[in-house]
């Protein structure tokens, strides 16, 4: 299996590119968002998921390993396949996406393209439980040291600029007594009203308030 690369790209489509890894050219589909981060010519590292079928090996590349992380979460739903899982990606960034998972938000899901109602809300109703999922851990940057080791990108710059105000609530919602499900759903409704720059203790009182009986 491969799980990462770095190359030069040589091309940039609509759906995939080609990355030059050391004179051998490898197609990789990616999302909307990771495509317009790039250019011929330009030296990238990518995370990559690969799928293996009977009869075809794909690749997809991702900038962030946390939106590859949530391109295999989307497809452990039932009826959610790469091409949809990439829709979603396209429609919104991980950090929104989060949310809506963490809200049960039906409504978001629907607007990626080939994502209809009935599917919509399976994944809203699957994800509404469930933890956000990790990434694998490894350093990813764009562009590279001068060394050539790809850079370690900052929390923040990873997971959306709620990500340390989010978690943080929740651990201390999670230490007052809060199931985990709870306190992300309550966090989630608090940054989607106040915003991304509230501060941690106003995010805090006002998910205590949503929690509230």
């Amino acid at each position: 299996m491969i799980g990462w690369l770095r190359g030069r790209v040589e091309t940039v489509g609509s759906e995939e590119i080609i990355l030059n890894v050391q004179g051998v050219g490898y197609l990789l589909s990616a999302s909307g968002q990771t495509l317009g981060r790039l250019e011929p010519g330009q030296e990238v590292s990518l995370h990559v998921e690969t799928h293996v079928r009977e009869d075809a090996l794909k690749l997809f590349g991702f900038l962030d390993d946390l939106e590859r992380a949530w391109f295999v979460r989307l497809q452990e739903v039932q009826g959610v396949g790469a091409k949809a899982a990439l829709a979603i990606l396209d429609t919104m960034p991980v950090s929104e996406l989060a949310n809506a998972a963490a809200l049960g938000d039906k409504t978001a899901f629907s607007r990626a393209k080939g994502v209809g109602p009935k599917i919509a809300t399976r994944i809203a109703t699957e994800l509404k439980d469930k933890a956000p999922p990790q990434p694998r851990g490894l350093s990813i940057g764009l562009p590279p040291h001068s060394d050539g080791t790809p850079a370690t990108p900052s929390v923040a710059s990873s997971v959306g600029g709620d990500a340390p105000a989010r978690e943080d609530a929740v651990s201390a919602l999670l230490n007052l007594g809060y199931g985990e499900s709870q306190a992300r759903q309550a966090v989630a409704e608090v940054l989607k009203q106040a915003g991304k720059d509230a501060d941690i203790g106003e995010v805090i009182r006002l998910a205590l308030r949503e929690l509230a009986p």
